[in-house]
């Protein structure tokens, strides 16, 4: 993965913006009986700039289109009580995702989400969302593959295009780092939003947007939606303050029963409403917040960064915004920078490290400016300094020397705050830093977690390193050799000593290492060979600390100790009996299935279940050409039986998915096998047999198409306590060939007790949080004496047929408004596409059209709710034309029809739309 070069902290001096001369312009054109509509040759983005159309406070970055949900309490108190605009930024349209109200997937899919996303933002206020045409393809925990799937720095390019023609203070977004469990494509969004943060602002860019009208703009401060760490809920709770788990983050909070006298309710059961009305995912099902407002919840924020100080977090449910889109009472006058930069990240014991403190001015000087540091106490710095006058406009800076003691408690977090105050103000921000011995050591990360460690570094955002776990899986009784990393932070070459801890039923070898002349700024790695020697330790989450071994790595340097407190996850381990002639009939006859059976009845996410709500048992057999796996599972309520043709997302009813990784190192799940399968479906007579394809794997579809070497069958018992499931899975059938030492498996179960397509229980083997997509925890599967086939493997086949901004109506009539270009693309010039005379006719609408450019046109008929008629993509030329839309559907009542029209070509986008009289 590539990214944009890291940014200065240091801003530089600006010009009066482009988009305050055009607003003065519009003003004086209007006072002279214009609009800004006529000024000539402006850009429609500039265009909408001018007049304001899309002046946001507050921007949400997120990857579908749900990921906002739970912050419209938050971003709907804040319009209503202080006016501030929001808009989203979408990434996909979510047409990978399952449906739980209908057949409709793909693009068909991604417009019915479309729809249920602006509905429910709409109770917040926001009218401005901004699909970007990404595909949504199916659930991972990968960053690396999101950002290679989604086209990378063009996907991006569209993120920097809207956040600069929006001009947002705040941006929001979730959380960027691999944590275990965070869904790959909110990371790889998270990291787009914290890259446009750092780089909008600069010219080099992206320069092809000043061609557009467009120009650099950094937002103030930037925000995650959610928080790790501790509070308290009801009125107080924000005045309380939140305790994070790492010391040092700053946690803000807006409380959701505050009364909304817009919606007659509190903000709770608004977002109540906003929640239910995403029906696609099931959550219309979810139960109503609490009544008591002393169990209401808080929305909290955590800071990421900021170039604007900041409010005292406990000050108020507006305290995310102040200093940055709102003033702060006795602060810095609004617009005001205030940045804290170090040379590095990490505080080492006794050595000096350089803090610069950047104040801006807004529109005018700031006079008498003066700038402090407060550090931890015990550590040393300089005093208060004056850097005087700051002209408007222009910046000036202080540097500090601060030095932790040398007894500092190593492999903290910490925070220094800088204050700056100017005659009838002050205010503050904070820089977080991590203390670090001169040298450390640890077990090697994994490749998606080494990915976002050096892209935290190069964007010197490695305040984000801090929750991110180094986890190695490790299978019960076996051994793996795995690096130990040696990293040198200090200014000289460095001999270190290292030795590993491990728990009782766990080995190192060798457990003491000597590493000599380790480089200043480099590291060493050696090989360690770590082994389970008691295979009765529970494996998955079965085991303490939600299945993490701990794991500490010590190092002595220069006359300094400092550990690092790491684990590993202990997953089951089969080795499987060979067996032949099986026949596929869903009966486990005598002499099948030979040897141990294994436990598929532990919860890893939903409902707790009992073993009689929800448990099972899998053996599994092979042969020369293929496995056999036999699924009996215990269930007391029979989940909602899907017709045959609704054969994807199964984990909205009963169902079993069975994974392979044929080699058992797949990084991701687009190099696996994952056999997704309903035991019954829906019939005429009430219960039809079951139906199986292939899912969020190396190539999606019913198995008939992309497996159809697979042989599955099935029965529901009846009465029904329970269903058996048996499936053949040839090798020729897995997208690599086997490595029959060390094949990754896992059965996974998922229960359903309702009738309304969502399921309550997911219940498995290999048992973690987000395992699904997580292949280096599955479990192993050996095959004693089967032949190896060849490393051979297969191209992954990923959806990639995204819903567009040019087939939405609703995202074609908001950019005909706000001039932006339709899924963040070139918004083509004004002239481009123009509606003359529109008119109704017997079976739909007339519309005269005025084409500037050649491209492809498609016109839409709109009621508000969906699409009522459409004319089919044509390519157009320049000029007049008359296009004939016909009314294919029933308009809602009481709705008022638009037309909307599109124009697409290499060049980008245009957008048109108006009423239907």
């Amino acid at each position: 993965m590539s990214h944009p070069a890291r940014t200065s902290s240091t801003p530089s001096a600006t010009p009066l913006s482009r988009r305050r001369l055009l607003q003065g312009s519009a003003v004086l054109g209007l006072a002279a009986g214009a609009t800004v509509l006529d000024v000539p040759g402006l850009p429609p983005m500039e265009r909408a700039l001018a007049d304001g159309t899309v002046d946001l406070d507050v921007l949400y970055i997120g990857a579908h289109p749900d990921d906002e949900a739970w912050t419209l309490a938050a971003l709907g108190q804040w319009h209503e009580f202080e006016d501030q605009r929001a808009g989203v930024i979408t990434l996909t349209r979510g047409e990978g995702g399952g449906n739980a109200v209908g057949l409709e997937e793909g693009p068909a899919l991604g417009l019915l989400r479309e729809t249920e996303e602006r509905t429910a933002v709409g109770y917040a206020g926001i009218e401005h969302v901004f699909n970007l045409d990404a595909v949504d393809f199916f659930y991972t925990l990968s960053a690396p593959l999101s950002y290679e799937v989604w086209g990378g720095a063009e996907v991006f390019s569209r993120v920097i295009r809207i956040v600069r023609a929006t001009r947002p203070d705040v941006i929001v977004t979730m959380d960027p780092s691999p944590v275990e469990g965070n869904h790959g494509n909110h990371q790889q969004a998270a990291m787009f939003a914290v890259e446009a943060y750092q780089l909008a602002g600069r010219e080099d860019v992206f320069p092809e947007h000043f061609e557009e009208g467009l120009r650099p703009f950094s937002p103030s401060r930037i925000l995650r939606s959610g928080s790790n760490g501790s509070a308290g809920t009801g009125p107080d709770a924000v005045a309380q303050g939140y305790e994070p788990e790492v010391a040092g983050e700053v946690v803000f909070g807006a409380w959701d029963g505050t009364e909304s006298a817009r919606h007659g309710k509190r903000w709770s059961a608004v977002l109540d409403d906003a929640v239910h009305t995403y029906r696609t995912q099931g959550w219309h099902v979810n139960p109503p917040s609490p009544s008591d407002p002393a169990q209401i919840p808080v929305t909290w924020f955590t800071l990421i960064a900021s170039r604007t100080p900041l409010a005292d977090p406990t000050s108020s449910g507006t305290a995310a915004l102040r200093g940055a889109t709102l003033p702060i009472d006795g602060g810095l006058p609004l617009g005001t920078t205030l940045e804290v930069a170090s040379e590095r990240f990490t505080a080492l014991p006794g050595e000096d490290l350089e803090v610069t403190v950047t104040v801006g001015s807004p529109g005018r000087a700031l006079p008498g400016v003066e700038v402090a540091l407060e550090v931890p106490e015990g550590w040393e710095v300089g005093g208060m300094q004056r850097i005087g006058t700051v002209p408007a406009k222009q910046h000036r800076s202080a540097t500090f020397t601060v030095t932790a003691p040398e007894d500092v408690a190593l492999g903290e977090h910490v925070q220094l705050r800088a204050r700056a105050s100017s005659r009838g103000g002050t205010g503050e921000n904070v820089l977080p830093l991590r203390t670090a011995g001169p040298v450390e050591a640890g077990l090697a990360d994994r490749p998606e977690i080494a990915t976002f460690l050096e892209w935290t570094e190069e964007l010197g955002m490695q305040r984000l390193d801090a929750l991110v776990p180094t986890r190695r899986a490790l299978g019960s009784g076996l051994a793996e050799t795995v690096e130990v990393v040696v990293r040198n932070r200090s200014a000289t070459a460095q001999d270190a000593e290292v030795t590993l801890e491990l728990p009782e039923g766990f080995t190192a070898d060798p457990t003491h290492l000597s590493v000599e002349g380790v480089p200043p700024g480099q590291e060493a790695a050696r090989e360690v060979r770590l082994e389970n020697t008691d295979p009765s330790l529970p494996t998955a989450n079965r085991a303490p600390e939600d299945g993490v071994y701990p794991v500490t790595v010590t190092v002595t340097a220069a006359g300094s100790t400092s550990s690092t407190a790491q684990g590993l996850h202990l997953v089951p381990r089969l080795v499987a009996e060979r067996s032949a002639g099986i026949e596929i009939d869903a009966r486990r006859s005598s002499g099948e299935y030979p040897g141990d059976s294994i436990d598929v009845g532990t919860l890893w996410e939903g409902d707790e279940v009992t073993a009689e709500d929800a448990s099972g048992t899998t053996w599994v057999t092979y042969d020369e050409q293929g496995l056999s796996v036999f699924v009996q599972v215990v269930d007391d309520t029979l989940g909602a039986l899907l017709p045959p043709e609704d054969n994807k997302q199964r984990f909205r009813t009963d169902s079993i998915e069975i994974m392979i990784d044929p080699r058992g190192s797949s990084d991701h799940t687009a190099t696996t096998f994952i056999l997704g399968a309903l035991p019954g479906t829906a019939a005429e007579d009430g219960t039809g047999g079951p139906v199986a394809g292939r899912d969020h794997d190396n190539h999606q579809g019913p198995i008939d198409e992309v497996a159809p070497g697979v042989r599955i069958a099935a029965t529901l018992s009846d009465p029904y306590d329970g269903y058996v499931l048996e499936a053949r899975i040839p090798y020729a059938q897995l997208p690599d060939g086997i490595d029959p030492t060390r094949l990754g498996f896992n059965v996974v179960v998922y229960d359903s007790d309702t009738q309304d397509r969502t399921g309550q229980s997911r219940i498995g083997w290999s048992t973690f949080p987000g395992v699904q997509a997580d292949p280096y925890r599955w479990g192993v599967l050996e095959l004693p004496d089967a032949a190896a086939g060849e490393e051979a493997p297969l191209e992954p086949q990923i959806p990639d047929t995204a819903a567009r901004s040019v087939h939405s109506p609703a995202s074609i009539i908001q950019a005909a408004g706000d001039g932006t270009g339709l899924g963040g693309a070139t918004a083509l010039d004004d002239g481009a596409l123009r509606l003359g005379t529109i008119s109704r006719t017997s079976d739909g609408v007339s519309v005269r059209l005025r084409t500037g450019q050649a491209g492809t046109v498609r016109a839409y008929l709109w009621d508000g709710t969906g699409t009522v008629g459409a004319l089919d993509a044509g390519e157009s030329g320049t000029g007049r034309q008359t296009l004939e839309v016909p009314l294919t559907g029933e308009i809602a009542q009481d709705a008022e029809l638009h037309l909307a029209v599109s124009l697409e070509n290499e060049d980008g986008t245009a957008a048109a739309a108006a009423p239907v009289g």
